[in-house]
């Protein structure tokens, strides 16, 4: 089964950028649909982007629509989420996530997931 690891994250301004990488080892990482969601303080995790195992799709939450983009890089074994124009309410815990087949937007239907990296936007 893969497993996946998440980097990137940190403290940065309001409408600053931050590139989250998540690399992924064991298993084929193409045969995989890679989503990224987040997790306020005191809230549910929620979906932010996701790409097809071939990258040719791609989806978005519209609260992040516009300002991050997802990408993977199939040969490297890494999905990417670059996020620009940070708000305070991007503020966060995100979560790497892997799926076999379609990418979608549900929390529930991914199978493994990353132990999370903290983003933190300051005003």
């Amino acid at each position: 089964q893969v497993q996946l690891v998440e980097s990137g994250g940190g403290l940065v301004q309001a409408g600053g950028s931050l590139r989250l990488s998540c690399v992924a080892s064991e298993g084929t990482f193409s045969n995989y649909a890679m989503g990224w969601f987040r997790q306020a303080p005191g809230k549910s995790r929620e979906f932010a982007a996701a790409i097809s195992w071939s990258g040719g799709s791609t989806y978005y939450a519209d609260s992040v629509k516009g300002r991050f983009t997802i990408s993977r890089d199939n040969a490297k074994n890494r999905v990417y989420l670059q996020m620009n124009s940070l708000k305070p309410e991007d503020t966060a815990v995100y979560y790497c996530a892997a799926r076999i087949r379609l990418a979608v937007t549900s929390v529930d239907d991914y199978r493994y997931w990353g132990q999370g990296t903290q983003v933190t936007v300051s005003s």
